[in-house]
């Protein structure tokens, strides 16, 4: 149960972590509880898109920048129908909004969508206890009447952790939609009429994903996680795109029996974070948990085959578990690992070297990042220009 702060002063609030670290402060959006996995996001702008990537859900949020809500909440970049985070942690929220966008308080938003947060913490100090210690159980409590800390600490250490949780079902489409291919004048194209037509498995696809494909005349038509080869190989697609999502990979037999099903018909494929993970999988790879995860819109990757390094947006807490030193056998070919982190050599691309497809661990589509990496929907569009010639 939740209700709303507006019209009193905030309420006290306490974020307990699951090995027993508290940091008081006020609440933030909604007053209640809520509980979720703590993170921390390194992004110094972009919060809205942050909140509404069903890739967080199930994750309590912490924004390392310290001021937070300063252009307010818009109607124009949400990348969902909702907020997916389980709670948010802010040090410093702005007072009052300012940007000509703003259609009312990120405050507002919280308390509308019944978000709990807190504020007024050191963020700083929870972001360096996280990163020595690793991402953990959390919850954030509000209120005037807060029970024992022993007794909170006990609850958030009775919440199921990440690692096992299978997340991607709950936060996708139920029903399949088309998203049309964008003309030269800005114009949607009539449905069947764009040069080319994706297939996209929606694991928790964000609005500008396919949009970034219409903008390159591509005709997707978004597909539930629970879409069949049949499903797929209906709407004939020259390609098919599988998405980010939220959740532990090792758990995703369907999707990753979906991807199987693709590499066996040799379609040109494009995964991006949850979908490089699929392909990781499919193509015989492990995966694990990172300590900490890497979310932000300033994380630093190389592009191995062309050497560029780039500035990328990230939002995982799980890893392929591919050799880089070395071109790996698969049922399906030869791959390789075509993007690595700087910051500590995680995998952050997959490439198959003798059929059309690749994926990348981070969100090429740019939103909030940079747009150093949206040079891959045209690389995608160029393996489909390839396969039909």
């Amino acid at each position: 149960m939740t209700t709303s702060t507006r019209g009193a002063a905030p309420a006290p609030a306490v974020l307990v972590l699951e090995d027993g670290r508290l940091f008081r402060g006020r609440a933030y959006g909604a007053v209640g509880e809520t509980f979720g996995e703590a993170v921390f996001s390194t992004g110094m702008t972009g919060y809205q898109e942050t909140l509404t990537d069903p890739s967080y859900d199930r994750q309590i949020v912490v924004a390392t920048a310290p001021q937070i809500g300063n252009t307010g909440w818009n109607d124009e970049d949400d990348e969902s129908s909702r907020i997916w985070v389980s709670g948010y942690v802010v040090r410093d929220p702005a007072r009052i909004p300012s940007n000509w966008r703003a259609a009312r308080s990120l405050d507002d938003e919280l308390v509308a969508q019944n978000v709990v947060g807190i504020s007024g913490i050191d963020t700083r100090a929870l972001t360096r206890h996280l990163r020595e210690a690793g991402s953990m159980r959390s919850g954030i409590f509000s209120g005037e009447h807060l029970a024992a800390d022993a007794e909170l600490v006990a609850r958030v250490q009775a919440q199921p952790r990440m690692k096992g949780l299978s997340l991607y079902e709950e936060v996708a489409t139920k029903e399949a939609y088309v998203v049309p291919a964008i003309g030269p004048g800005g114009e949607a194209l009539p449905i069947g009429s764009a040069k080319f037509t994706v297939a996209a498995i929606d694991l928790g696809i964000k609005g500008m994903t396919p949009h970034r494909m219409a903008e390159r005349g591509i005709e997707v038509h978004v597909l539930p996680a629970t879409a069949t080869p049949e499903d797929v190989y209906a709407v004939e697609p020259d390609g098919v795109f599988f998405s980010n999502g939220p959740g532990d990979p090792a758990t995703a037999e369907g999707p990753v029996a979906l991807m199987t099903a693709v590499l066996e018909r040799r379609t040109p494929l494009f995964g991006i974070c949850f979908g490089n993970q699929i392909l990781g999988r499919a193509l015989g790879f492990g995966t694990y948990k990172l300590k900490y995860g890497h979310r932000g819109i300033n994380q630093p990757v190389q592009d191995r085959t062309t050497g560029k390094v780039e500035v990328t947006a990230h939002n995982h807490g799980f890893a392929v578990d591919a050799p880089l030193d070395k071109v790996s056998d698969t049922p399906f070919g030869r791959a390789e690992v075509s993007h690595v982190c700087l910051n500590d050599e995680v995998v952050e691309g997959l490439q198959l070297l003798d059929q059309p497809g690749f994926s990348v661990q981070y969100h090429p589509e740019a939103a909030a990042g940079p747009h150093d990496a949206a040079y891959l929907f045209d690389r995608f569009v160029k393996l489909m220009e390839g396969q039909r010639a």
